[in-house]
């Protein structure tokens, strides 16, 4: 029976001597690491983006900064309700606020606006009108819900019956979709 030839390498049999150098070779690269060290970092770091839920809530738009375009005369506009919430999903708040002339006699038709703004800090601004002036509403409860808008109004079942004793009450939503606040009124309206 034949071996298969193996090579005599007489370098993979260790001696003591081969120890020592392996040791003096180690120790000479630990200790000229810690010389030539790299020099320290100067790249500023860049924080990392902060999620949008984790970020501070947006204040919403103060209707008191805006001029309503409601034509009072010598009397100011005055906003008689407000109600605050993210009508169109963007994240930031908008403002809906019930606004009359601040007339000395008689009951003032309301008007409701949508105030927004564009960037944080920015100027605040009518973007949409729910309910015109001419329609002769007193608005009597406001609140923003799940981003829909809910009012009671209350009305005239005819041009006949005087402003100072509305005799209808509706109770209307809008809801922001496709562009547009869209107008939803329960079937049918309520005598006062």
């Amino acid at each position: 029976m034949q071996h298969p030839a193996v090579p005599d390498l007489s370098h993979t049999h260790t001696r003591p001597i081969h120890w020592v150098a392996t040791a003096t070779a180690l120790a000479g690269v630990v200790a000229l690491s810690s010389v030539l060290q790299p020099d320290a970092a100067t790249a500023a770091q860049t924080p990392a983006p902060v999620p949008k839920s984790a970020s501070a809530p947006v204040a919403p738009p103060d209707p008191a900064d805006v001029a309503f375009p409601l034509e009072c005369g010598p009397v100011e506009a005055v906003v008689q309700r407000k109600a605050s919430g993210d009508l169109d999903g963007d994240g930031r708040p908008e403002t809906v606020a019930a606004v009359h002339c601040d007339a000395p006699m008689g009951t003032p038709p309301d008007a409701v606006y949508v105030v927004t703004r564009q960037t944080e800090g920015g100027k605040p601004r009518v973007v949409a009108t729910l309910v015109s002036p001419e329609e002769r509403r007193t608005v009597t409860a406001l609140a923003v819900r799940g981003g829909v808008v809910h009012t009671t109004l209350l009305g005239y079942s005819s041009p006949d019956v005087p402003s100072c004793c509305p005799d209808v009450t509706d109770d209307v939503k809008w809801q922001w979709k496709n562009g547009a606040f869209v107008r939803d009124t329960p079937s049918q309206a309520r005598a006062v």
